[in-house]
């Protein structure tokens, strides 16, 4: 199947109402259908404001968090139509992709 590779990076402390934004995002892909997505928390980066973003032992604000999926190109299109009628605003990487399973499930 062909579709594109969606990776979003926000940090840990943004929100979207009273969630996580990477955690609403992951929920509002799991409630569209998509069929699979991964949160992976960075141990530091650094964004737009050229600002060092890290997790620290006390303090986990500011950790860098990455969330990706292997979407269909009608997919890829529902979710970024749902983040504008959000009004979200986050920064992303979408990379045209093949992708599918190996041997039967």
């Amino acid at each position: 199947m062909n579709g594109y590779q969606l990776t979003f990076f926000t940090q840990q402390d943004r929100k979207h109402g009273s969630h996580s934004l990477a955690h609403w995002l992951l929920e509002e892909a799991r409630r569209m259908g998509i069929r699979g997505a991964t949160l992976i928390t960075g141990a530091e980066g650094f964004g737009h404001d050229r600002k060092i973003r890290s997790a620290h032992f006390f303090e986990l604000t500011d950790q860098p968090i990455e969330v990706t999926m292997a979407v269909s190109s009608t997919d890829a299109d529902r979710l970024f139509a749902r983040l504008k009628e959000e009004g979200v605003n986050i920064f992303y990487v979408k990379a045209p992709i093949e992708f599918g399973l190996t041997g039967d499930l």
